[in-house]
């Protein structure tokens, strides 16, 4: 079978790339070197969420947006500063990216039949002034059916397609180069892997039982990031950042190791923003891991009191939710791998949800009984779960009980009793009153404004010394790597550019692996619910630009 275009990676972006080439009639390869259950790659475990401007569901919960909001928002969090150079393209993929998110995102995935959960979540709070990083509304949209939710429709054409003959899917297939011809990529040239068994997410073998040469007239590489490779990650840390951490947990399994990076800059296209990264600041060990060093994210409510190592409150703008990049660095700035947040077992019931579409089996299932169920009191049964099995979870009916255990966990004596006891009374004399001085205090209270954190995601204020209101729990929380924020420099069309800044004939890039756009559509920040999105704007656009040639 003769092809029109080589797809390498058969994660988001690949799958709606595919798509949208298959349907203008174009044939396409599509190769990955996970099993066929790894199809939909990372996207398939994400909680979902996706960055929509001024939609009917906000427009039902009072949130006023505008596409010129969302443009200063992601702005103020990007930071674009290489404009002559390395943001040239990631800055012109935002602005056009904000505008898809504000028009016809929205329709094009009702389209195929994606629905939204009806409250909007406010992720990336900022916490600095109205130019600074931080989504100003909320504009948070959990896909009904979650990650899984997404991929879906996507993969569904592209199994069409495969029936159909247009699309001819090769798994066990790895890539090992580019094939050039007069600095044009004609090709790849791969190995195959033995046939494996491993379930999504599981590593896999690299036994090698054969090699293969495939040719098109386009190559479009859908690989991914580096966010399994810890080496590589240290590799490129930037110093405001402060120092890398010693020890990491994983967001992602163990093939996303940016290697197809390397190799298709030996191809000739140009890696950017390398010191660009997103790694979150609230892992947990997962008790039941799927992949090496698996973690699992917690998404916090406003309310958790955030300690360091030696259980010190982190100061203000560093509360759950606010700024991930300026919380990590707050951390790191410390000297330790971890932090702490204290809680209430009110606050737990509430606030506490975990990222992950097999975390959240009453969005994934699509189960509105079971949605209904978070409105009410009791923790939610993943939460449970992590409390009954989770190592990085201590309950105590009394704060010494509490610090003993912290410290036990920990192997340290560094959090004191008198010390964290003076400052949960500091913070729980700002509820006498409605006054205080506790910035985190006024944010909480300003959220419960939102109807939509007042009834699923922000706690009633509330003593934390409080009996009535225990236990108290202490989570000990874990850097958890997870996204590139830079990657392929790409003009709008998805062509991957040289070092001179020209198109390199043949060779295109869509997702993490082009910085989910221009090689750094979201320059220093994100803004949450921008890497779903920037898969499928960036995969989309590829795809229907090649279909035209």
């Amino acid at each position: 079978m003769k092809y029109d275009v080589i797809v390498v990676g058969a994660g988001l972006s690949g799958l709606v790339a595919t798509a949208e080439m298959a349907e203008a009639g174009k044939r396409v390869l599509l190769l990955d070197q996970e099993p066929e259950s790894s199809i939909g790659g990372q996207a398939w475990w994400s909680f979902g969420g996706l960055f929509l401007v001024d939609s009917p569901e906000q427009r039902r919960l009072g949130i006023r947006d505008s596409c010129d909001l969302a443009w200063q928002d992601w702005l103020g969090a990007a930071g674009f500063d290489r404009e002559d150079d390395e943001d040239q393209w990631g800055r012109k993929w935002a602005e056009a990216y904000v505008d898809f998110a504000a028009g016809e995102k929205r329709a094009w995935l009702h389209s195929l039949g994606i629905r939204f959960f009806p409250v909007v979540g406010w992720a990336e709070r900022g916490g600095y002034l109205a130019e600074g990083h931080g989504n100003s509304v909320p504009r948070f949209h959990i896909v009904w059916g979650t990650g899984p939710g997404v991929v879906q429709p996507f993969e569904s054409r592209v199994r069409d397609a495969i029936r159909s003959g247009v699309v001819d899917y090769r798994p066990r297939h790895q890539v090992d180069e580019l094939i050039t011809r007069e600095n044009a990529v004609i090709g790849v040239r791969c190995s195959v892997l033995a046939p494996s068994s491993a379930g999504r997410g599981e590593e896999s073998s690299r036994e090698v039982v054969g090699d293969y040469e495939y040719y098109a007239e386009a190559v479009v590489v859908s690989s991914g990031g580096i966010g399994a490779n810890h080496e590589l990650i240290r590799q490129h840390w930037p110093s405001r950042l402060g120092k890398p951490p010693r020890a990491m947990l994983s967001g992602v399994p163990a093939h996303v190791d940016g290697r197809m990076l390397g190799i298709t800059e030996q191809a000739g296209g140009r890696v950017v923003n390398r010191d660009r990264m997103w790694h979150y600041t609230e892992g947990i060990k997962n008790w039941d891991p799927v992949w090496s060093k698996h973690g699992i994210r917690i998404l916090p409510g406003p309310s958790s009191v955030w300690l360091d190592a030696k259980g010190q409150r982190l100061p203000a703008p560093n509360f759950p939710g606010f700024d991930t990049l300026g919380t990590l660095k707050a951390i790191q700035d410390k000297g330790f791998d971890y932090s702490w947040f204290l809680l209430t077992r009110k606050v737990i019931e509430k606030e506490f949800a975990l990222s992950g579409s097999e975390q959240n089996p009453d969005l994934t299932g699509k189960s509105i009984r079971k949605v209904l169920g978070r409105v009410g009191s009791g923790i939610p049964g993943p939460v449970q779960a992590f409390l009954d099995h989770g190592e990085d979870f201590v309950v105590a009916d009394s704060l010494r009980e509490l610090v003993d255990g912290m410290n036990k966990l920990a192997g340290s004596d560094l959090v004191k009793l008198e010390d964290l006891k003076r400052q949960l009374a500091a913070r729980d004399r700002g509820m006498d009153h409605a006054f205080t001085k506790d910035l985190q205090i006024t944010a909480l209270r300003g959220a419960r404004n939102y109807i939509g954190d007042r009834l699923v995601r922000v706690a009633k204020p509330h003593k934390f010394l409080d009996p009535a209101h225990g236990p108290l729990i202490a989570v000990r929380l874990h850097i958890l790597s997870r996204k590139t924020l830079g990657g392929l420099q790409t003009d709008l069309s998805g062509r991957v550019l040289s070092a001179s800044g020209d198109p390199v004939p043949g060779l295109y890039a869509v997702g993490e692996a082009a910085g989910f756009g221009g090689g750094g559509v979201h320059g220093y920040r994100a803004l949450e619910g921008t890497f779903l999105g920037g898969c499928l704007f960036t995969g989309r656009q590829a795809g229907r630009s090649i279909a035209k040639l």
